[in-house]
């Protein structure tokens, strides 16, 4: 790597930028980021960036409006300090939900954050696994959207599960459930969700497809309250599964997730670490795997001016 390579990281999940580096045999650069008193953002960097192709690293993480406004002012920052090429690095991309107007009256905020981003100075962005295809339309710059799916699949391979069943969350995740299914060469099966027929509005989860006596592997983008993982994994369970097993990128773990998880009926629930999981959510069910080598592998592609899409065939 020359010279001109230079990576940042705000307070959002630092260790995963120092992974990051570590893997690429890189020092991690210097900048301040804090807050003052009064709850304004200061940044700046200890040395020049001139012309340098620099590469910040901030994860939408909790606090999420703070990790987002850290991002904004160091890429500000950055594009104020002459950088030749500002590449924003956001492992887990937050709003990821509000893709859409799903009613009257609401904002597509992922669609904001793409033009904050732009109009922050970034030329480019590096992420992972977004909630919804579609958001990488949001952007006029390019957009290159890793994904944990052979890290995560390989990890299930390992287990040497009995007659494992890979089962989408809900409808939305079913095609990427689907692909994850065919990589292992095992079934399908899909939770569906619907209302109560007696207008209680209670949500009522249906199996859809052949679960009894295998290990059911649950999957999807993102755990955030657990809610919906928790009542699947009960559902499947009335179907006769014999084991249940949680499978996703992301692990934002939010408000009741841990409790749910420790006392619900998995054997395991595997995430990634595009997010930081704080020592208290640490708990023996959950397993983390690095995805440190892919955005590695990422950023030296792209300083280097190669293909992105060739990477996987280097690492799996």
């Amino acid at each position: 790597m020359d010279h001109r390579l230079s990576i940042f990281t705000g307070n959002a999940h630092p260790d995963f930028a120092r992974r990051v580096c570590e893997v690429l045999g890189v020092e991690l650069g210097g900048v301040d980021v804090f807050e003052f008193s009064n709850e304004n953002i200061f940044v700046r960097y200890h040395s020049s960036i001139r012309a340098h192709d620099v590469f910040i690293i901030q994860s939408i993480a909790s606090p999420v409006n703070r990790s987002l406004m850290e991002l904004f002012i160091m890429l500000d920052a950055a594009r104020r300090a002459s950088a030749d090429r500002i590449t924003a690095v956001i492992p887990y991309y937050a709003y990821g939900r509000t893709d859409k107007k799903d009613q009257p009256r609401v904002p597509i905020t992922a669609r904001l954050i793409a033009d904050f981003l732009q109009v922050a100075g970034a030329n480019r962005v590096v992420t992972m696994d977004l909630h919804a295809g579609q958001i990488q339309g949001f952007f006029t710059i390019p957009v290159d959207e890793l994904t944990a799916f052979f890290t995560l699949a390989e990890y299930v391979r390992t287990r040497r599960l009995l007659n494992p069943v890979v089962v989408a969350a809900d409808i939305g995740i079913a095609k990427r459930a689907r692909n994850f299914a065919e990589y292992l060469g095992v079934p399908t099966a899909i939770i569906e969700k619907r209302r109560s027929p007696s207008g209680t509005g209670v949500e009522v989860l249906t199996v859809i497809g052949d679960v009894a006596g295998r290990d059911a592997v649950i999957f999807d983008d993102e755990i955030d309250t657990a809610g919906t993982m928790v009542r699947a994994a009960e559902a499947l369970l009335a179907a006769g599964v014999r084991s249940v097993y949680a499978v996703a990128t992301h692990g934002v773990f939010s408000g009741p997730a841990i409790q749910r998880l420790s006392t619900g009926p998995f054997e395991e629930v595997v995430v990634t670490d595009t997010l930081p999981l704080p020592p208290e959510k640490r708990i023996p069910k959950i397993t983390v795997l690095s995805v440190a080598p892919l955005f590695a592998e990422a950023i030296r592609r792209i300083h280097l001016g190669l293909s992105i899409g060739e990477m996987y065939e280097v690492l799996i």
